[in-house]
């Protein structure tokens, strides 16, 4: 063979393994990861990653979707709506497939019309905010329950204890403002009566000026519907003040740091929760799985974030297609998926059509069952 038909062979062998990479690449179907990976939450939002990368792994090593390979953009929302929407438009403009995640309500709410003007399907995983349902173009799908679930369940458990007078604390946040309204009316329904509503800033330190207000006011409970990492501080400098009376969470505080922060004055608050991977007996595999890939135990919406990124791959299989809109209307149509966090099927409004929430209790500076969802 002379050497130029060499080269050329060797060129078009080249130029043949090149093309089948990139093609094998092409092929590949990119989801999206919406979460916060820094800020104050940051320990929810990177767990919940892990767990999406979890299982595209498990996607992956089972063959993939539609005989494709699932890569993953993971974008940081920082808790931030002016990053989320950074983050958001980013992934559209690397037309990913759709996006799991969404952890933060004030961060998930303005990616809404940025996801739905692009036609990308969004299932959001810990969010749950009410006005992300009046937001939603038709593209999101909820599978933690809303905040009118967990208001349900808190009401009735407040009445449980004989609790006639409540204190609720918010930081004007998409999240806990919300939860902190329907709450209040609520509770007002029930007879029950609001004898203090306090609006702290994200952040405080010190909560002295609340919890004067609080003492002052003896509510039988108090019900703080913001985040752990000012939670924490609340319930621990509430308890330095004498204040003796039953304090409840928002499910924005089922996490381990809250402990840290707030040490064994924990010890006895309720949080009202998506169930925690422990209490799930359909998450006997996935547990040790996470450990071993992560080295750690998983958080508090790893299984549905797990679930979020399954259902993704069921919904594209169903469609037998990569278009949107047809992903879109198999997530519709989605009927008794059965994931590690439960069943998933969706109202009207692309809700979770079920109530999950449970309710936990801190017990040795960890939170334990105390009651399972109804």
């Amino acid at each position: 063979m002379s050497t130029r038909r060499r080269l050329l062979t060797a060129c078009a062998a080249t130029a043949g393994i090149l093309l089948g990479a990139a093609a094998s690449h092409a092929a590949d179907l990119t989801v999206g990861v919406l979460t916060e990976l820094s800020g104050s939450q940051a320990t929810i939002g990177i767990d919940m990653a892990n767990a999406i990368r979890l299982a595209a792994s498990q996607i992956n090593a089972a063959g993939g979707v539609l005989g494709q390979k699932i890569t993953l953009s993971v974008q940081d929302e920082a808790c931030d709506p002016q990053q989320a929407v950074n983050a958001a438009s980013k992934l559209v403009s690397e037309n990913v497939i759709g996006v799991v995640g969404g952890s933060c309500s004030g961060s998930t709410l303005p990616t809404l019309k940025i996801f739905g003007d692009a036609h990308i399907p969004f299932i959001i995983t810990a969010a749950n905010s009410t006005k992300l349902i009046s937001a939603n173009p038709g593209n999101a799908f909820m599978i933690n329950s809303t905040g009118y679930d967990q208001v349900a369940t808190a009401v009735k458990f407040f009445e449980s204890k004989g609790i006639k007078t409540l204190a609720v604390i918010d930081e004007g946040d998409a999240y806990s403002a919300d939860l902190s309204k329907l709450t209040q009316e609520a509770w007002a329904k029930s007879g029950g009566k609001v004898v203090v509503h306090g609006v702290s800033n994200p952040g405080e330190q010190d909560f002295s000026a609340m919890v004067t207000r609080i003492k002052a006011a003896k509510p039988d409970a108090v019900f703080w519907t913001a985040y752990y990492a000012d939670g924490g501080l609340l319930i621990k400098q509430l308890r330095q003040a004498g204040y003796g009376g039953l304090i409840a969470l928002g499910d924005g505080n089922n996490s381990p740091t809250l402990f840290a922060l707030a040490g064994a004055a924990a010890n006895g608050v309720y949080c009202f929760s998506n169930p925690t991977a422990e209490d799930l007996p359909k998450a006997k595999a996935f547990i040790p799985a996470y450990r071993e890939r992560f080295n750690q135990a998983p958080g508090p919406y790893s299984t549905l974030s797990y679930d979020g990124m399954d259902l993704l791959a069921n919904a594209i299989t169903r469609a037998g297609s990569t278009d949107k809109e047809k992903i879109i209307a198999a997530l519709k149509q989605t009927k008794d998926f059965q994931g590690v966090a439960g069943p998933i099927d969706f109202t009207p409004q692309n809700t979770l059509a079920r109530s999950n929430f449970v309710i936990l209790i801190g017990t040795a500076r960890h939170w334990v069952l105390y009651q399972s969802a109804s």
